[in-house]
């Protein structure tokens, strides 16, 4: 069964914010590590944002200062807050966790690269035109 779920994605223009969302079916995602990624045709899938299970979140480089990822541990929803939009930023987003049964750390690092255990979603389209 899907155990992550993307929303939000959609067609935007420069400069405009999405908001996307990732529904967890399990309550104890809130010890996990919790990122986004995305991946465009012909580039590798990157992690973009991640937060801890204390709140702490990190970013790559390209993201910094537009992009904001934030958690509701009630409601088992992870966000990603895009504002300042890019033609750059066209692609499609995935959320996803990492037990602390496979890692203790959570940041970009990480989460680039393979790891046991990673719980996709989906994925949501996001295209961003000029």
């Amino acid at each position: 069964q899907v155990q992550l779920v993307e929303s939000g994605g959609g067609s935007v223009q420069t400069g405009e914010s999405l908001r996307l969302s990732c529904t967890s079916s399990s309550h104890t995602y809130t010890t996990y590590c919790m990122g986004w990624f995305r991946q465009s045709p012909g580039k590798e899938r990157e992690a973009i944002a991640a937060i801890d299970s204390d709140g702490g979140t990190t970013y790559v480089d390209s993201v910094k200062g537009r992009f904001t990822i934030s958690k509701d541990n009630d409601k088992d929803t992870l966000h990603l807050q895009m504002t300042t939009l890019k033609p750059d930023d066209t692609a499609m987003y995935y959320c996803a966790a990492d037990s602390p049964i496979f890692t203790m750390d959570c940041t970009i690092a990480s989460m680039t690269g393979p790891r046991e255990g990673r719980i996709w979603g989906q994925g949501t389209q996001v295209t961003v035109a000029s």
